[in-house]
């Protein structure tokens, strides 16, 4: 699913610290998460939106029972604070409770089941954020959860020595301090306009991990063993059987459970080799609700009478180029020239794509600004159309020429030929990259494609760094429009988001002035020059915008409103907390 800040930024809603998150599977474990913590990314896309998909109630609320949910992707680690991927992120979803929520509209509140008691207080000045904890939320062990996991949470996540994705979110703050056991005060460098979605996060137990050092907490047994990752939110983690599933079992102690009386007894997040596996496994009622239907496979799906809910989700792909030597042999990055990038992204043709592959579903997007949300620049951004030839002259430009007549560009000696990492199992992306790789034959440069199982490809590539170019997406778990943490020079990979490298100090600069203020007209104009800067630039070639198909079991009842999201991060399991199977298994 997916590498992801707040109106609809994926990384989440009951999320982790992240702002936006890469998406991967199909995308349901493959998803990137931008922005606020690896979350990366920012828009409103859909604001406002309720589909509130599925099939509502019919007898009421039914007790016990297993709900089945499925992926083709591992997580990576369920420790909040390193969670950058969507199937991670899908767990944490079910096992933690965040500080605040999303509502329908992509609004930050409190929710019964929210840690806060209410949405904090701000001060004049726009700087002091006073947050009361619910008196009875505690963690699976019993410990309450106090201010002095926030204030963990927040010490850790700005320590570049604990290499959290978060960082981009809580490096603004300058300190947080502990008022009594039930409240913190956030005291900010300056105005942060996206801060109140930045709260719509995960905390971690300060009594498990205080003594840890930062450095070794990402390779900490919290996160990555079920017997040792304490918990606070309506199912507990049980086991994980790695490649095959993880399971959760309903919390009897849950604390909010007056308020939120869960129905559902365990969830089986099983995980299957591919996306065709996992199709048929819904189809045989194997699984009760899939998350990303190939759009190939829908019309198939529902032919078996099964529900599909097809609804513009926050999530938008990109061909990311990676600007460190280090990737190249130690010699500068092939991508380095601006006209060759924009000669890539000329002889793309997306449009034939979105018709192809993704059969009409998507919408091409020329900044990482999706269509709709506030902020989007529209014709400021630059917009490039399908032109071989005026593809091959921007080469030609930049000094790429076929000297050796042998079918490929070079310069300098070296041929023009990299390799295009995408994670394996994902239909899409293997169709994409192919696309990818003809198109750009037809100008002169060779690419080689790659899938990669998609938790080694972001612990090992991703994340790192290590790689020359890839196919991703990011979902959008915070709405707002700063994607500072994945575009700033200042979050190179590993410590960072940024795991292209990129570096330009008119953009840095640009992501600064438009967090700085909140007044949202002002905000507006300054990414109109974001998406013109980015656009013409291109860290990325952005793809276009797309949706997941999801799979709706006949097993799954819900009430009336409680229904799936699909304009939010993690949309799939909105209201999953109130949500029943009808005949148990």
């Amino acid at each position: 699913m997916a590498p992801t800040s707040i109106k609809w930024k994926t990384m989440i809603a009951g999320l982790s610290v992240m702002g936006v998150i890469a998406a991967g599977c199909g995308d349901n474990a493959g998803n990137n998460t931008a922005g606020n913590t690896n979350t990366p990314a920012t828009n409103t896309a859909n604001e406002g939106a309720a589909n509130n998909a599925g099939t509502p109630e019919t007898t009421g609320p039914v007790k016990g029972g297993t709900l089945t949910v499925s992926s083709f992707s591992d997580i990576v680690s369920l420790n909040p604070l390193f969670i950058g991927d969507t199937a991670s992120g899908d767990i944490a979803y079910l096992i933690f409770a965040n500080l605040l929520d999303y509502d329908r509209n992509g609004n930050a509140v409190a929710e019964p089941w929210s840690l806060l008691e209410s949405v904090p207080e701000i001060s004049e000045d726009g700087k002091t954020y006073t947050l009361k904890l619910k008196a009875d939320a505690k963690w699976s062990d019993g410990t309450p959860v106090t201010a002095d996991d926030i204030m963990f949470l927040i010490n850790t996540a700005k320590n570049p020595e604990a290499a959290s994705p978060a960082i981009a979110s809580f490096d603004k703050v300058d300190k947080v301090e502990k008022v009594d056991d039930k409240t913190a005060k956030i005291t900010l460098k300056q105005v942060y306009a996206p801060f109140l979605n930045v709260l719509v996060t995960n905390v971690v137990p300060s009594h498990i991990l205080k003594d840890v050092p930062a450095k070794e907490l990402k390779g900490h047994a919290y996160g990555k063993d079920p017997a040792q990752t304490v918990t606070n939110g309506p199912w507990k983690w049980s086991s994980w059987t790695q490649k095959q599933n993880l399971i959760m079992d309903k919390d009897p102690n849950y604390w909010a459970k007056s308020t939120n009386d869960v129905n559902i007894d365990k969830i089986v997040y099983k995980i299957y080799a591919d996306q065709n596996t996992e199709v048929q496994a819904f189809i045989k009622g194997d699984v009760d609700t899939i998350s990303a239907i190939p759009v190939t496979q829908v019309e198939a799906v529902r032919g078996k009478g099964l529900e599909v809910n097809v609804e513009p989700g926050p999530t938008y792909e990109y061909l990311g180029f990676n600007f460190n030597k280090d990737n190249f042999g130690g010699k500068p990055s092939l991508f380095e020239g601006q006209k060759t990038r924009q000669a890539i992204a000329t002889a793309l043709n997306r449009d034939a794509m979105i018709e192809a592959i993704l059969k009409g579903t998507g919408k091409a997007l020329n900044a990482p600004f999706l269509p709709g949300s506030w902020a989007d620049p529209g014709a400021d951004a630059i917009e490039y159309k399908f032109d071989p030839e005026k593809a091959k002259a921007l080469l030609a430009e930049d000094g790429w020429k076929d000297t050796n007549n042998n079918g490929t560009v070079d310069k300098d000696g070296r041929e023009f030929e990299f390799e295009l990492q995408y994670n394996a199992g994902n239909s899409r992306r293997e169709a994409v990259s192919s696309a990818i790789q003809n198109d750009l034959k037809t100008i002169g440069i060779k690419v080689n494609t790659k899938g990669i199982d998609f938790a080694s490809w972001i612990e090992q590539n991703v994340t790192p760094g290590k790689y020359q170019a890839m196919l991703l997406s990011w979902s959008l778990s915070n709405p707002d429009p700063d994607s500072e943490a994945i575009f700033s020079s200042k979050y190179f990979a590993p410590e960072g988001q940024n795991s292209g490298f990129y570096n330009n100090p008119t953009l840095d600069k640009l992501w600064v002035d438009g967090y700085s203020t909140t007044d949202q007209e002002k905000r507006k104009e300054i990414y109109k020059q974001v998406g013109k800067e980015i656009s013409t630039n291109l860290p990325y070639v952005f793809m276009y915008q797309y949706g997941l198909p999801q799979g709706i079991g006949k097993r799954i009842k819900w009430a009336d409103g409680d229904g799936p999201q699909a304009s939010l991060a993690y949309g799939y399991f909105y209201g999953i907390n109130k949500w029943w199977v009808e005949d148990q298994k």
